[in-house]
């Protein structure tokens, strides 16, 4: 973790933008959980070229993270330091192309599942399912309902740490289990996609039915952050969670669901160090009741309350 700067220290050795930077953003709203700490300098890119020329021309010691809509992402209480980038609208276009799609790292995944339903393209309506943005996803790779953006990614668009905008084929995005082969200091600016003609309606009511499932099966009215930890071989993790007897398990104001095991709640007011000390002590109660350790799906980011670095 880079050390920490004052705010107006930070500001002065940043270069010149288009977009906006802002000292001791607060983030928390930005996330589902609703909790977090500030981030030291937030930045919002005007464009792809701007983000580009403030890649090259920032310090190389100063940290960037890229923030979307923090759908499976806790910020710690003690803030993000460095420069947090905030992706915004000049990221979110979508472009349909006869069964192609294009779009921005900030497009919602949702919206994309609505723009292939209503241009007749199957193959997209798992992103019904997938509540984030597609930079998320790709680096991710997220998957629901048995597919996952390797099913439909025939391109990635990213900026490496210089600056340089570099075209990725599916070989070089390397996508895996909920990762991908990309290292972590590139930022994703968009990519495309393809599916296949189909019929509207019947794209439309496959999507009804993923809502209608994530609808009783999840708690996707609550500050939660997704699926917390990645399914082991053969196994899932709620399943093993259940074993464990952590249903509905609370520290402070952040509980185990009630709905969905594998999904950490913010009952309101709960400090990310609640959801993640949760969600460390279901992971010891899983390793002893069954001998498996959960792996963490949540991104954990930034330092906790009173670190200084």
């Amino acid at each position: 973790m880079a050390e920490r700067q004052r705010p107006k220290e930070l500001l002065e050795r940043l270069p010149q933008v288009r977009g906006r930077y802002d000292a001791q953003a607060p983030i928390a709203r930005y996330t589902w959980f609703r909790a977090g700490g500030p981030a030291e300098v937030l930045y919002r890119p005007a464009d792809v070229t701007d983000l580009a020329n403030f890649l090259a021309g920032k310090p190389g010691d100063v940290a960037v993270t890229v923030l979307g809509v923090g759908s499976n992402m806790l910020v710690r209480d003690g803030g993000i330091p460095g420069v947090v980038i905030r992706l915004g609208r000049p990221f979110s276009t979508i472009r349909v192309d006869g069964t192609q799609i294009h779009a921005g790292a900030m497009a919602l995944d949702y919206n994309i599942a609505k723009a292939a339903r209503d241009a007749s393209i199957a193959g997209f309506e798992f992103l019904a399912g997938i509540p984030g943005t597609i930079g998320g996803g790709l680096r991710m790779n997220a998957g629901a309902y048995g597919r996952e953006f390797k099913d439909i990614v025939i391109q990635v668009l990213a900026l490496t740490p210089q600056g340089d905008i570099e075209s990725l084929s599916p070989e070089d995005w390397t996508p895996r289990y909920r990762g991908c082969g990309v290292p972590t200091d590139w930022i994703f600016t968009g990519c495309a996609m393809t599916g296949a003609w189909g019929n509207s309606a019947d794209i439309f009511r496959a999507m009804e039915l993923i809502q209608e499932a994530r609808e009783d099966t999840q708690p996707i009215r609550t500050r939660t952050g997704g699926s917390t930890y990645k399914n082991p071989n053969g196994q899932k993790a709620w399943e093993l969670i259940e074993r464990a007897g952590c249903r509905g398990l609370r520290l402070g104001n952040a509980q185990v669901s009630e709905k969905h095991c594998n999904f950490l709640v913010n009952l309101g007011g709960a400090t990310a160090a609640d959801i993640e000390g949760l969600g460390e002590e279901v992971r010891r109660r899983v390793r002893e009741a069954t001998g498996v350790e959960l792996e963490w799906e949540l991104e954990r980011i930034g330092v906790p309350t009173g670190a200084t670095s």
